[in-house]
């Protein structure tokens, strides 16, 4: 991770399933601060867009230097950028395939163009919106990938039976007791029935994402 914020990485990513994959080995997490590229006095890394404009612009020669030290050819280089294409699930799971990632955080008016033009692999936003910098999409990332690499969640199945896995969002699941208040769990998952449960659980997946997330049927 390179980003002009190192300290907003420190609590949600020791935290955990992130922290109980980075202690295990499963994950190796570094974060590098951009200023530590920046030779000057005051350790610049923005300047004022050519052509004049609001904000400022992240330079080019920190970020080259970053990327020439701290990548090897295996690295894939990611901006978190609004411009971007969309996060989603199947994102997540081509990363979690990657061998090395380096996500770069953007800041302030974003990245001088030619660090998109020379050196990005790809540019992932996580919505349509925009946030003060990439540091907290980039823990969205990380977060969502880790959870797909082998061995981080106890079960394995449970990364394959949720949201998105299968293009549906996730059907309505109850624990004890079967009767809280006057709400009852549905019949069928009391049965024993396996495949009656597997089909009525791929109903409510069907008609929760109907009722939801039409877009993504």
């Amino acid at each position: 991770m390179l980003t002009l914020f190192p300290a907003m990485f420190a609590g949600p990513l020791d935290e955990s399933i992130i922290k109980r994959a980075r202690e295990s080995g499963l994950l190796d997490l570094r974060v590098h601060n951009l200023r530590d590229y920046a030779h000057d006095r005051h350790r610049t890394v923005d300047d004022r867009p050519f052509g004049g404009g609001p904000g400022m612009l992240l330079k080019p020669e920190p970020i080259f230097e970053a990327v020439e030290n701290l990548t090897s050819e295996s690295t894939r280089i990611i901006l978190l950028s609004p411009s971007g294409r969309t996060f989603n699930q199947a994102i997540a799971a081509e990363l979690a395939e990657s061998k090395e990632l380096l996500l770069i955080s953007g800041h302030y008016e974003g990245f001088d163009e030619r660090v998109r033009e020379q050196l990005a692999d790809d540019e992932l936003s996580i919505g349509d919106y925009v946030l003060t910098n990439g540091a907290l999409p980039a823990m969205v990332i990380i977060d969502a990938m880790t959870r797909l690499l082998p061995g981080v969640l106890g079960d394995e199945e449970s990364a394959q039976e949720e949201s998105f896995s299968h293009g549906l969002l996730e059907y309505p699941q109850y624990t004890r007791p079967a009767d809280f208040r006057g709400m009852k769990v549905p019949d069928v998952l009391l049965s024993g029935d396996h495949a009656e449960i597997a089909r009525w659980r791929g109903e409510q997946a069907r008609l929760r994402t109907s009722e939801h997330r039409p877009d993504l049927l």
